[in-house]
């Protein structure tokens, strides 16, 4: 059963990295180390119960066809910064062919064969291991050294345990649960690989830890169901664990090969493949597409009556000649100017975006949109510092509205600090698994958000100024999103806030 849950365990990554829209080759070269290993792992567990040697041949074809998956899927991991090359993928794909080849020879009797067919894999991923460990010594300090040293833990151990298929050729056997501790590995790696982004153990811990409750939860409902009806003994229960896991880990490959066959036949389908929060958001962008008709209509309704205000207050304030009624007529004359600003900025929230998008440096915006900052009055008593990384991804935007973004945040930034302090703009390169990406950060160092306000921020007409709007940063949430990237802020109250955004990498055709 142990033996038949790897195999399962790998042919449903396998399918999940084969069927997703957003593969790449370490992606499809890790699916088909994935495949061999089922076909290893499968064909054991079949042959054993069907006795048949159909499937010792299946069996030692996933074998052999470990090696130079192996070597190939290293070359991808290490951005051929190895001494894995192609030519050893080819000479182990040759040396594999002729092992398997001479299994249907008088060879295959020789009484160490056996231990050659184990040993070779081994070897080969000794060697893959070594290539890790030394890219991991030569790599400076960074997002993808950690990366690869967590690949090289789960690895490692991975080789560790897969040892035994080794040693029981000397007459001892160990249990057959570490099949069980070889998927959780395989489904860690599936883990740091698919989720780049991932960059703390915790975080991959974390996503393991659910897979481990969920199954524990499936379990535990599956087996007091059958207990009630006078099921099978508690001794099942490895099996039912067994089986929850593999329902589990499944269910995401099924989906998304349901969703492609579905999509194909039945292109109106899509949205049965969504949870039900999926359905609050096409309420949501219907509530958008409500607003976006209703605003120009209500912007010109409220802007009429408000340009004939404004017109017989100056017209009377050319008439009257006291001082105080120049003054009462100056706060009509600014009331309504503030009344056309908050239209004007309801319909830049509510008005539906023409984008020009472009491909551009994302640092060529950010400085462009600094130097309008450095000239506001607010700062004068503000320390301005650039951390713009070089040799970022180009991303498709439209500059105009992402200086935009960067002056509301700037300048909400800036009246935070009256009495001065220090503001912050940072590049970076993301990589996500959706692939790569750049991040833009502004932090500055003044009074900050109270927790109760930081989840409203970005809500319309949420407002912590006595004569504030509120739009400023909904608009900037709205121009992003636009973009299909994601905006983000974390604050503590007296230190400072940081606002993050997120671009995607523009795909060069």
């Amino acid at each position: 059963m142990e033996v038949f849950t790897l195999a399962i365990v790998s042919l449903a990554i396998a399918v999940f990295l084969f069927f997703t829209k957003r593969q790449n080759r370490i992606h499809l070269s890790f699916a088909s180390l994935c495949l061999a290993i089922f076909f290893y792992k499968g064909g054991d567990f079949f042959s054993v119960h069907f006795h048949s040697g159909l499937w010792s041949m299946v069996e030692m074809f996933g074998l052999l066809a470990i090696p130079p998956l192996i070597i190939s899927f290293g070359r991808l991991l290490l951005s051929d910064q190895s001494f894995l090359s192609r030519r050893q993928t080819l000479a182990a794909a040759f040396i594999s062919m002729i092992l398997f080849v001479s299994l249907f020879t008088p060879l295959a009797n020789w009484p160490y064969w056996g231990m050659l067919i184990y040993v070779y894999p081994a070897s080969v991923l000794s060697f893959c291991y070594g290539a890790l460990i030394l890219f991991i010594h030569n790599k400076p300090a960074g997002v993808e050294r950690t990366r690869m040293l967590y690949i090289s833990i789960a690895f490692g151990m991975a080789a560790l345990i897969s040892a035994c298929d080794v040693i029981k050729l000397f007459g001892y056997d160990f249990s057959p649960l570490y099949n069980i501790f070889i998927a959780v590995l395989v489904y860690m790696i599936f883990l740091i690989v698919n989720h780049p982004q991932l960059m703390e153990l915790h975080e991959v811990m974390a996503r393991a830890l659910i897979t481990g409750v969920l199954t524990l939860c499936a379990t535990l409902i599956i087996y007091v169901f059958i207990r009630l009806f006078g099921g099978p003994s508690p001794s099942s229960l490895t099996y039912i664990l067994l089986a929850s896991f593999l329902i589990v880990i499944s269910i995401e490959p099924l989906k998304q090969v349901l969703k492609n066959i579905f999509s194909w036949i039945y292109p109106e389908s899509k949205e049965a493949f969504n949870f039900l929060y999926a359905f609050d958001q096409k309420l949501e962008r219907e509530k958008s597409m409500l607003l976006e008709e209703m605003a120009p209509v209500l912007a010109h309704e409220i802007r009429n009556p408000l340009g004939s205000i404004k017109g017989a207050a100056q017209y009377l304030r050319s008439e009257v000649m006291t001082d105080d009624d120049k003054r009462l007529i100056d706060v009509i004359i600014e009331e309504v100017n503030r009344l056309n600003s908050v239209v004007n900025q309801f319909l830049s929230y509510a008005k539906p975006y023409s984008l020009n998008l472009k491909l551009q440096d994302v640092n060529t915006v950010i400085a462009k949109a600094i130097s309008i900052v450095k000239a506001n009055d607010l700062t004068e008593k503000i320390v301005i510092e650039e951390e713009l990384r070089q040799e970022l991804p180009l991303v498709n935007v439209d500059a105009e509205q992402l200086i935009q973004v960067i002056l509301n945040i700037a300048v909400n930034a800036l009246e935070a600090m009256p009495e001065g302090g220090k503001l912050v703009f940072r590049t970076r390169r993301i990589y996500s698994d959706q692939g790569e990406a750049v991040g833009i950060s502004i932090r500055d160092t003044g009074k900050g958000i109270k927790k109760d306000e930081l989840r409203n921020v970005f809500k319309p007409f949420f407002t912590t100024r006595e004569r504030g709007v509120g739009l400023g940063l909904a608009i900037c949430q709205r121009i992003i999103k636009n973009h299909g990237g994601h905006i983000r802020v974390k604050s503590i109250p007296g230190q400072g806030s940081i606002f993050y955004i997120r671009l995607q990498r523009a795909v060069l055709s």
